[in-house]
């Protein structure tokens, strides 16, 4: 096997400046930061299940593009994991031996593409495709969780900058895709199990 990849040399100083600031931050914004980074991504399945029930009262095809939100946010995650394979890159809290706020990942955890950030953004554009406003406070809370890896210690900027951009590709493709075939899958689903979740209220 190669050696893993090190990316401190790509932005290893604007790391290293987010981690002082860390250090030097109030303990209560601290652990709000920390806390987001660990269990903020509940907070896009909530959107998930909103837009869905928003959605039924708007018509089945726009039913069906809300439903695939979560596949679309699965799919980016598994697109998001074949690049990390591909790179091996090291976690910087394991290269720069950096004290951090979160606990370093084990050797072989590797760190490009960040997945949370991938996984919010790829959510926040396709929650766009159902609802431009829930789609915007999704767009927020995505920014706010690539950046809070970067603050707990998990990844350099560009690892959190890469994942937003495969989350959103991958995206903007495949919502795009389901948009275009919507009243197909429409119809299809309808005449499926999972044609009660199509149905208003």
């Amino acid at each position: 096997m190669p050696p893993a990849y090190d990316g401190s040399h790509v932005d290893g100083s604007a790391y290293t400046e987010v981690i002082d600031l860390a250090q030097r931050t109030p303990s209560w914004l601290d652990s709000l930061i920390t806390a987001w980074s660990t269990y903020g991504l509940a907070l896009f399945a909530v959107l998930m299940a909103v837009a869905w029930w928003r959605a039924r009262r708007s018509g089945t095809s726009r039913v069906v593009v809300a439903l695939t939100v979560p596949l679309i946010t699965l799919l980016a995650f598994a697109v998001d994991a074949l690049v990390k394979l591909g790179v091996r890159e090291d976690r910087p809290c394991q290269t720069l031996r950096v004290a951090t706020l979160e606990a370093c990942p084990a050797p072989g955890d590797w760190s490009f593409p960040s997945n949370h950030a991938a996984l919010a953004a790829a959510a926040a554009v396709a929650l766009f495709f159902v609802s431009r406003r829930l789609g915007a406070l999704a767009l927020v809370a995505a920014v706010l969780m690539a950046g809070s890896r970067v603050w707990v210690g998990v990844h350099y900027p560009h690892d959190a900058l890469a994942g937003f951009l495969v989350g959103t590709v991958v995206a903007c493709v495949s919502a795009w895709a389901v948009r275009r075939h919507q009243d197909a899958l429409a119809g299809r689903l309808e005449q499926g199990p999972l044609r009660p979740l199509l149905a208003g209220t």
